[in-house]
């Protein structure tokens, strides 16, 4: 009997959107894809063959390498192999990388390596897979100092990836809080709490960006430039969520529930946390799955310039700043991958978001059907 009234127990909203959500292949590929890269951002030091910051002046540009199977005489492997680069320059002294077969290098899964703090506790130096030295391991190609490109998008993403989230995180604390505050007292408190996000509104966001960035002293740290970013990211993207907090916060407002715990003399605060602003989950968990892209790129486009995270860190924008010349493209394309990954990031969220909104409003789900 009771196994019988549990079957029949009506499911919560949350859990109709989520239901809703799984019917959605695209919005579920997307959310599969955003953990894959978020997990190989958690694991980059173990998944990457080489440290961030391992060079080799000597294969600046080497192209990536070629996994072979088969050796110079025809000869099956089941290992995977590849060969040592070596090069000679061309009419034009540019560098042109040949295949050095005398020596074969073995693929090696687990291979010790380069010393770092497997998620940022664990000294470890073992590597999911390397070769032995002197050859290098370069499955994207190298950069113009012989780093291995691979392993820079792998640590790049660390900051690509989590500077979304945190800002977005930051964002959605001062958003939600002043438009809640400002539906639910209305008068003086929503009249200058909107005038405030007007201002911020009104000013371009990049160019806003931009000149916060350079009111900063420019000899800053990695960590301090990556922590200015995401405040200025944050202090940019607040106004437009607490605008629409308010519009939806004024109506909730006048809810039974909220006029019951006004009646029984709840303090204000606490109406607005606890009874107005959970009421408004459903619109800002759309908003910020869509709002994150932006962050992404704004970060890559503050690198891009040069007044982001800063050589030798890595991040998707400051590795795409060797993509600044035509003729770097021309001869090593494979510069370009980063804004490979930075597509496929802004894409799949996107596609999450729009899943989102359709799994929390279920009217646009109809309207399409019908």
């Amino acid at each position: 009997m009771n196994e019988n009234l549990s079957l029949l127990k009506p499911l919560s909203p949350l859990q109709m959107a989520l239901k809703r959500l799984k019917r959605n292949p695209i919005a579920v590929t997307a959310f599969f894809i955003l953990v894959a890269l978020y997990l190989t951002a958690i694991f980059a030091d173990f998944i990457a063959p080489y440290n961030y910051d391992n060079e080799d002046r000597l294969r600046s540009y080497n192209p990536p390498t070629r996994i072979h199977f088969f050796d110079e005489k025809g000869k099956f492997h089941l290992r995977p192999f590849v060969y040592d680069y070596g090069f000679e320059f061309n009419e034009f002294y540019r560098r042109i990388y040949i295949e050095n077969k005398a020596k074969r290098y073995p693929i090696k899964l687990l291979r010790h390596g380069d010393h770092y703090k497997l998620l940022w506790l664990i000294p470890s130096d073992l590597h999911l897979f390397g070769v032995d030295g002197p050859a290098r391991l370069y499955l994207l190609g190298a950069d113009s100092r012989g780093r291995d490109l691979f392993s820079r998008i792998l640590y790049g993403s660390r900051i690509s990836l989590s500077i979304g989230l945190v800002g977005v995180a930051i964002s959605f604390v001062i958003g939600t809080m002043l438009g809640g505050i400002s539906g639910y007292f209305g008068g003086k408190v929503d009249n200058i709490i909107m005038r405030l996000c007007e201002m911020v509104m009104m000013i371009p966001g990049f160019y806003l960006m931009l000149a916060l960035r350079a009111a900063f002293p420019p000899k800053l740290s990695s960590a301090q430039v990556y922590l200015l970013i995401v405040v200025i990211m944050s202090f940019i993207g607040w106004a437009g969520l607490a605008r629409v907090v308010r519009g939806m916060s004024m109506s909730i407002r006048e809810k039974e529930f909220v006029l019951a715990a006004k009646g029984l003399g709840a303090n204000p605060l606490y109406i607005v946390s606890k009874h107005v602003l959970p009421n408004t989950l459903s619109y800002t968990i759309v908003a910020l799955s869509l709002s994150v892209p932006g962050y992404i790129l704004g970060e890559s486009a503050l690198s891009l310039l040069g007044l982001g995270i800063q050589d030798p860190h890595a991040s998707w924008g400051n590795l795409l700043s060797e993509a600044m010349g035509i003729a770097q493209i021309q001869f090593h394309p494979w510069i370009l991958i980063p804004g490979f990954f930075i597509f496929i990031t802004v894409m799949a969220f996107n596609f999450l978001g729009d899943g989102l909104r359709d799994a929390f409003d279920p009217t646009m789900e109809v309207g399409r059907k019908l």
